[in-house]
């Protein structure tokens, strides 16, 4: 096979930490290759390097077989190279079509062609068999057309490599069906991609060769139909999975004779919540399941005091009416954990200790000084108990990867001792190990009282993880499943179709 990328020999260090340490990756021509590992394995490392964010320390670079250093992102965009971040990267304020068209605008007569620019923008969103409005502002549209927006926009760029960075981390099932025929049209074409996911699946649908890194080493190369999912997980994590997945399966306190410690009764809130009915009580995993615009992580905003309901009731200990403001929830005991670590989570300049003593800096304070024996204590038995892996608490939390920056977010709620912890979409874009970690770590936690609603769009993880879920859709709670009747199965039945018990029973 002739190459169209090859990376050689990467090294990289940061304030003199090992990044990257003779890293290699190696993509052929009309190839769609996966690249994975743990969070801070060097994937993004890997990726900046190459697009001219990062500039290596030892290595060789060879794009279409010469030598290449980008000293900026526009050069590994001119010469063929188009990146889709899992962050979408795009202008909200703007139109789809300047988004799309950004970089390279057509003109005509020294003015820009506005027709000219909204017929391609719309041939290529057609690619998706998406047809929308182009000269609307981008964020008039959720983030899932965003994100085909902004994969429109790099196959503008006429391409020869593609890099998707978890690009279907905002798609719903139909959508990533969408996408993968994309992708099989860029590989018909002769354009490569590099494929970064976490979820295994995804990989084996398309995918032809795969890149396996882990602490910063390239530790395996080979074709997909090489490597069983086993095979691939051992290799990742350089030691047995143990099925640590499924490890401590329903774990959870008996709280079926407990009183609800939170009761939401027919919630409606805007067009996206018209009917949610759900219950939390102490010491068990609740899930809330539902396709992309079901009204999951809207009715969890509402619980939280973050939005308002129009109509319906929010129970906490039985008493309606007490949480208006996420100040309220918190001063009951609830934490919250956003899907969005970005926008809503870290404070990127600030270091671990400062991110994860934020919600409890009054405490810490006397008289004004903070006193940081107490925070350090905090922060370093958080650390340890987590597995946050940092160079210290001093480390800017943006330097973190994915995983432990979400590690770093749930200690911010448990040092505060909640009694409710609401997470939605607490493993996104997080590797197989930190996904397992965290998910036993909500077990340990309900097992010692805490009661946790937990919003998932992975069905295997909600099924192993919640001994009761909550099927939504279409804005309304369509089912309640519980003990033996919990499986994927009925959980996409009930995506689908609704279910056959009342939906009064919800409660039951």
């Amino acid at each position: 096979m002739t190459f169209l990328l090859s990376m050689r020999g990467i090294d990289k260090r940061f304030a003199g930490i090992p990044a990257l340490s003779s890293a290699s990756l190696e993509v052929g021509h009309g190839e769609v290759h996966a690249l994975i590992g743990q969070n801070g394995a060097g994937k993004s490392t890997m990726i900046k390097i190459l697009t001219g964010y990062y500039k290596r320390d030892a290595g060789e670079i060879l794009f279409d077989g010469k030598p290449v250093d980008f000293s900026a992102p526009q050069d590994a965009q001119k010469a063929g190279i188009s990146t889709i971040y899992q962050e979408i990267n795009l202008v909200p304020y703007r139109s789809v079509t300047e988004n799309i068209c950004l970089g390279r605008e057509r003109r005509r007569f020294g003015l820009l062609d506005w027709p000219a620019m909204h017929r391609e923008a719309e041939a290529l969103l057609a690619r998706f068999n998406i047809k929308l409005d182009v000269r609307r502002p981008l964020m008039a549209y959720p983030t899932a057309v965003q994100q085909m927006v902004a994969i429109a926009r790099a196959i503008g760029f006429e391409a020869r490599l593609v890099i998707m960075d978890e690009p279907t981390s905002s798609l719903d099932e139909k959508e990533v069906e969408v996408l993968f025929n994309v992708i099989r049209q860029l590989k018909a074409a002769g354009v490569s991609v590099i494929f970064v996911s976490h979820k295994l699946d995804e990989l084996y649908a398309v995918c032809d060769r795969i890149t396996i890194m882990r602490d910063g080493r390239t530790v395996r190369m080979a074709g997909m139909s090489e490597l069983s999912k086993l095979d691939l997980v051992t290799t990742m994590l350089g030691r047995e999975l143990n099925q640590a997945l499924h490890a401590g399966g329903k774990s959870h306190m008996e709280a079926g004779a407990r009183d609800a410690l939170l009761t939401v009764d027919r919630l409606a809130v805007g067009r996206k919540v018209r009917d949610v009915s759900f219950d939390v009580r102490p010491g068990e995993i609740v899930g809330l399941a539902g396709l992309l615009g079901s009204g999951r992580t809207e009715s969890a905003r509402v619980v939280f005091g973050a939005d308002r309901a129009e109509s319906g009731t929010v129970s906490l200990d039985k008493s309606n009416g007490s949480v208006t403001k996420p100040a309220d929830a918190i001063g009951a005991g609830m934490g919250f954990l956003s899907e969005d670590r970005k926008l809503e989570g870290i404070i990127p300049e600030m270091s671990v200790r400062e991110n994860l003593t934020l919600a409890i800096m009054p405490q810490l304070a006397r008289r004004g000084i903070v006193d940081e024996a107490r925070s350090r204590e905090i922060v370093d038995r958080f650390i340890q108990r987590l597995g946050i892996r940092c160079s210290g608490p001093e480390q800017r939390i943006r330097e973190l990867s994915g995983g432990n920056q979400q590690k770093v977010l749930l200690a911010r709620w448990l040092c505060m001792n909640p009694r409710l912890l609401i997470l939605d979409e607490p493993t996104r874009g997080i590797d197989v190990g930190a996904k397992a970690e965290i998910l036993n770590l909500v077990r340990e936690l309900a097992g010692q009282g805490l009661g946790v609603l937990m919003i998932s769009s992975e069905l295997e993880e909600i099924v192993e993880a919640a001994s009761r879920i909550f099927v939504l859709r279409d804005g309304q709670t369509v089912a309640e499943l519980k003990g033996e009747d919990v499986s994927e199965q009925a959980v996409m039945a009930a995506m689908a179709h609704g279910h056959d018990k009342p939906r009064e029973q919800a409660h039951g």
